[in-house]
C-alpha cells in the first residue's frame, strides 16, 4: 500500500475532524495533519485524534514559531506524542507576516532565524529536559520540563516554499511540507531540498518530501473547480508568497486581477477570475480515478507522501470529507 495523508483546515468541526482521522486510520492513510488559523487549535484536535485512534501519525500543518514560544511548542508537541503513543510529527513554519502582525498583533522579525533557532531548542528541551539557548532571536535563561516525554525526538517537518527555507528544510529537518504547488514545482522543491541535505553530509532520503494536495472529488469537474476558487483567490489576496508561487505557473496577470478584484470587495468577480488551468496544476479535481492519477505525477516528481486536503464547506462538509477521504484512499 502506497503513502498517504489527509489534512483539514476550515468547514469541519472540532468532532468531525476526528471522525473523518478514524476513517483515514481504517482506509489505510498514513498520517492526518491539523493545518492552523481559524479553524480551531491544532494541538488539541490532534490530542482528541490521538485518544480515538490507534495506528495513524498525526501532525500540525502546521504550527506558527511566531504565535508560540519555543518551550510551549515543545510541551504540545511532547503532550500529544504522549496520548498518541509516539504518533506524533511536528510540522513549523514561519506563518506569513499579514497573519503574524495583522492577526495576532506580533512582529514579523527574522523568520528563516527564528525557525532554525525554534527548531534547536525544541530538540534540546524534548532530548536533555531542560534549554538554556542565546540566539540571534531567542534568550533564554532557562526553562525545564515538569515531566518526562514519551519519546526524546519528535519528527520534524518545515514548511517551505522557495529555495533557501526548501534547502534549511533538507539541511535539518526529518521532512518538508509543500502546498499549492505544481508537479513541477514540486520536482523543483525536491531537488533544493537534497541539495541543503548535502551540505549537512545527509542523504535526500533522510528527509521526507511531504505536499498538502487541495482536493475536492466530484463526477462533474466544473463543480470541484468551483470548490477550489474561494480558496485559491484568499491566498493569491492575502499572501505574497503563494502568490508569486502560482504565478510561477504561469498565470501572473491573471492572478493580479484576482488579487485586485478581491482586496476592492468584489469577491465574487475574484472567484470567476481564477483561472481553470491554475486550478488544475496546484489541486486535485475531478473523478476519483482522475485524482488518483494526478497523485501518481507528484510521487513521481519526487514527492514521497502525497497529503489530500479536502477543501469543503457548508452542512454536508462531513460528508463531503468522508467521500474524498475513500475516494483517494491509498492503494
Amino acid at each position: 500500500m502506497q503513502r498517504m495523508g489527509v489534512a483539514f483546515a476550515s468547514g469541519l468541526t472540532p468532532t468531525e475532524v476526528v471522525e473523518c482521522v478514524q476513517l483515514a486510520e481504517e482506509l489505510g492513510y498514513e498520517s492526518a495533519w491539523m493545518t492552523e488559523g481559524h479553524a480551531g487549535d491544532g494541538f488539541s484536535i490532534l490530542t482528541a485524534c490521538a485518544l480515538a485512534t490507534k495506528r495513524i501519525h498525526l501532525g500540525t500543518g502546521i504550527s506558527s514559531v511566531f504565535v508560540r514560544s519555543a518551550p510551549t511548542i515543545a510541551m504540545a508537541a511532547a503532550c500529544v506524542d504522549y496520548f498518541s503513543g509516539g504518533r506524533f510529527l511536528l510540522g513549523l513554519g514561519s506563518s506569513h507576516r499579514v497573519q503574524v502582525e495583522g492577526e495576532h498583533g506580533l512582529g514579523f522579525v527574522q523568520p528563516v532565524q527564528r525557525l532554525r533557532e525554534c527548531v534547536e531548542i525544541i530538540r534540546e528541551l524534548l532530548r536533555e529536559g531542560a534549554v538554556s539557548y542565546q540566539g540571534s532571536v531567542y534568550s533564554i535563561q532557562h526553562f525545564d520540563l515538569w515531566f518526562q516525554p514519551l519519546r526524546r525526538e519528535v519528527p520534524i517537518y518545515v514548511a517551505a516554499v522557495f529555495p533557501k527555507m526548501l534547502q534549511i528544510a533538507g539541511e535539518m529537518a526529518q521532512g518538508v511540507l509543500l502546498t499549492w504547488c505544481t508537479v513541477e514545482h514540486a520536482r523543483h522543491a525536491a531537488a533544493e531540498v537534497a541539495l541543503g541535505a548535502s551540505r549537512t553530509g545527509r542523504s535526500p532520503e533522510q528527509v521526507d518530501i511531504a505536499v498538502l494536495l487541495s482536493c475536492f472529488v466530484s463526477q462533474d469537474k466544473e463543480e470541484a473547480r468551483d470548490r477550489m476558487r474561494q480558496p485559491i483567490a484568499f491566498y493569491v489576496a492575502r499572501f505574497p508568497r503563494y502568490r508569486r508561487l502560482m504565478a510561477q505557473a504561469g498565470f501572473s496577470e491573471e492572478l493580479e486581477r484576482v488579487r485586485v478584484a478581491w482586496l476592492s470587495g468584489d469577491r465574487d468577480g475574484a472567484l470567476h477570475l481564477v483561472p481553470a488551468g491554475l486550478i488544475d496544476s496546484v489541486s486535485l479535481v475531478g473523478a476519483a480515478e482522475a485524482c488518483q492519477e494526478r497523485i501518481s505525477t507528484y510521487r513521481e516528481a519526487g514527492v514521497r507522501l502525497p497529503v489530500i486536503l479536502p477543501r469543503v464547506a457548508g452542512p454536508s462538509a462531513k460528508q463531503e470529507a468522508m467521500h474524498i477521504i475513500r475516494a483517494c484512499a491509498p492503494r
